[in-house]
């Protein structure tokens, strides 16, 4: 059951929060009491979000904010500020996957540096900017959204490399926050089903076979670890990595099956 009040008067920062997994995190905290700004680089998109939160009854509002550019992180960190009083939560969700080209070598300085920019560098900017806020509220928490493929190969170079920057970044500012009263940690999903999987799911049933849980996962499943890490629950965690994969990295699926099919 949902506690309805871990996050009453709490103002939140949710970036990439229009659909998929941010929209996900903005409506799990807004449930519980929170009061939400839905930022995203797809204005309209987040404001259809927050809206539909306002229709429940519950406090949100959206805002644009492209996490690539620092003055639209500052103005939307700004716009919390001001809407809630204070700022109590960030969670980095926005991120940015090109796709890998077939061979390594081909793969362009451009591709590389914006999914590193926006999915590494903009969370470092989102708390940047917010970290001062948090601190003065005595109770800041920061979530990123990490991913699978920042710990073992999935594929996708770029976007691997800038999922396990966040894990650093995790650890060496959960080292330089503590001290500020600011706990920092890292959720790290395994495949979930979003927008970006719409009309694959051939390949979706396809992964799901290598879950040992028997299932991909939902936005909703890596919204109830945030809400956890964000929480006075989880106050005496910060710098850790809570893995939400349904135990693809922790058990291998396909050397059991093949061990199984050899007997």
């Amino acid at each position: 059951m949902t506690d309805h009040t871990r996050f009453a008067g709490h103002g939140v920062l949710v970036t990439g929060a229009a659909r998929g997994i941010g929209a996900a995190v903005a409506r799990r905290l807004a449930e519980e009491g929170g009061r939400v700004l839905v930022t995203d680089r797809d204005l309209p998109e987040a404001e259809r979000t927050a809206a539909a939160l306002r229709q429940r009854g519950l406090d949100a509002e959206a805002f644009a904010c492209d996490v690539a550019d620092r003055a639209a992180v500052e103005r939307a960190v700004g716009r919390a500020v001001a809407a809630f009083g204070a700022l109590d939560v960030l969670v980095n969700c926005a991120a940015h996957c090109t796709p890998d080209t077939p061979l390594f070598e081909d793969d362009s300085d451009e591709s590389w540096a914006l999914d590193l920019d926006v999915t590494l560098s903009g969370a470092y900017r989102c708390c940047r900017a917010a970290l001062p806020h948090l601190a003065a509220g005595g109770r800041g928490a920061i979530v990123s959204i990490g991913s699978v493929n920042g710990r073992q190969d999935f594929g996708n170079h770029a976007y691997s490399a800038a999922k396990a920057g966040l894990g650093s970044l995790t650890r060496t500012l959960a080292g330089h926050a503590a001290a500020r009263g600011v706990r920092v940690n890292l959720v790290v999903p395994g495949t979930v089903r979003t927008s970006a999987w719409e009309g694959r799911d051939d390949e979706l049933d396809a992964v799901r076979a290598l879950y040992p849980l028997g299932r991909v996962g939902e936005p909703e499943d890596v919204a109830a670890a945030v809400a956890f890490l964000a929480s006075g629950d989880a106050a005496w965690i910060t710098g850790t990595t809570l893995v939400v994969d349904g135990g693809l990295t922790a058990v291998n699926t396909g050397f059991h099956g093949a061990v199984r099919q050899s007997r």
